[in-house]
């Protein structure tokens, strides 16, 4: 982003704390698993930055970072090791959100509730799942999305009966798989307090999708969240796509804020920032259309008119680094948006870069 655009970003944002809801003071950021994708379970480890091989490990360095949620998969958890999360992180005053994947079949139900049992023994009552990935990438026919989308929809309806059982939420995550149209659908036909949605607030631009009208969608279903700020590049076939610090991208992230508060004044936020080379976006090149034989090409010059107008200078990279300059990067961006979360959006602050704020835990 160029600097005259990052200040009055930056300015608009400070401007707009004033506006947003009293409730938002008294929370603090939390923050999401992936966010660590260079130390999680040790891919770039380093001795002076060890690996994180478990949620105990997490939660020991998140909360010097003064983060009030920590959202994390709960696969292979057994009582013993939920206990001693449970009691780690009322220890540390962190509530826990679990990762989970639904289940993809009949047979997969006592696995599934297995793991909800085994979050719930840790102090989750919230989880956030997730039914495919990148849509323009894993499907090359409307027939093929069609059917991952029946099938999704089913996991959804084996999964309900076990939430319900367990007084437990689960989130499904706009994960550039749905419109946010089609998963409020879902939602709605699902019709059930204990089936919502885990709203990340940039994934759908992959989509062609304007990331307000995203939450303004999805917000009213929203019991959990993925807080990212995201910035664009323009290239031939389309444009890059990337995870910025909060406050540096292009999201209206204040407005956004208030829409959850609004829809679910208990909503917490948990950040995902995810350090990585920009993702490719090929929306100019005809497979990427293949799942999308209805969508309006206004989206697509909305869109990029918007990436034209607002393209950052330079998008945050790894390649090329090597594994301690990788870690250093990944937390000092993690560490930035822990900052300007309470600068500019009204969260409480940590008192300086790694250490905790000054208030309750």
């Amino acid at each position: 982003m160029t600097r005259r655009t990052f200040i009055t970003s930056a300015a608009a944002a400070a401007a707009s704390v004033s506006s947003l809801p009293a409730a938002l003071n008294g929370k603090r950021m939390g923050i999401v698993i992936h966010s660590y994708g260079k130390r999680w379970q040790g891919k770039y480890s380093s001795i002076k930055n060890p690996p994180f091989q478990d949620a105990l490990d997490v939660l020991d360095h998140v909360r010097d970072l003064g983060v009030g949620g920590l959202q994390i998969m709960v696969k292979g958890w057994t009582t013993e090791f939920a206990g001693k999360v449970r009691a780690t992180c009322e220890s540390y005053r962190i509530e826990l959100e679990g990762s989970i994947g639904l289940p993809k079949n009949e047979s997969d139900v006592s696995r599934f509730e297995n793991e909800v049992r085994m979050g719930k023994e840790g102090g989750a009552t919230i989880f956030r799942s997730a039914t495919g990935g990148r849509r323009y990438e894993l499907f090359s026919s409307l027939e093929e999305f069609n059917h991952f989308k029946a099938a999704a929809f089913r996991s959804m309806q084996l999964a309900e009966p076990v939430a319900r059982r367990h007084r437990v939420k689960i989130g499904i995550e706009n994960h550039k798989d749905f419109h946010a149209a089609e998963l409020a659908e879902m939602l709605e036909r699902m019709s059930s307090p204990h089936i919502g949605a885990c709203v990340d607030t940039g994934n759908s631009i992959a989509l062609l999708e304007d990331p307000m009208q995203v939450v303004e969608t999805l917000a009213p279903f929203a019991v959990t969240t993925h807080i990212k700020d995201m910035a664009v590049q323009e290239m031939a076939d389309g444009f890059l796509l990337s995870e910025v610090p909060l406050g540096e991208g292009i999201l209206d992230l204040p407005r956004m804020f208030e829409l959850f508060e609004k829809s679910n004044p208990d909503i917490a936020y948990h950040l995902e920032m995810i350090t990585r080379d920009p993702l490719d976006i090929p929306c100019l090149k005809p497979g990427y259309w293949a799942t999308f034989p209805d969508k309006p090409g206004t989206e697509l010059a909305r869109t990029l008119a918007m990436v034209r107008e607002r393209k950052a200078d330079k998008l945050p990279k790894v390649t090329g680094l090597g594994n301690e300059q990788a870690i250093e990067f990944e937390e000092a961006n993690i560490v930035k948006c822990l900052q300007n979360a309470g600068a500019l959006f009204g969260f409480k602050r940590p008192v300086a870069a790694g250490k905790p704020d000054g208030g309750e835990k």
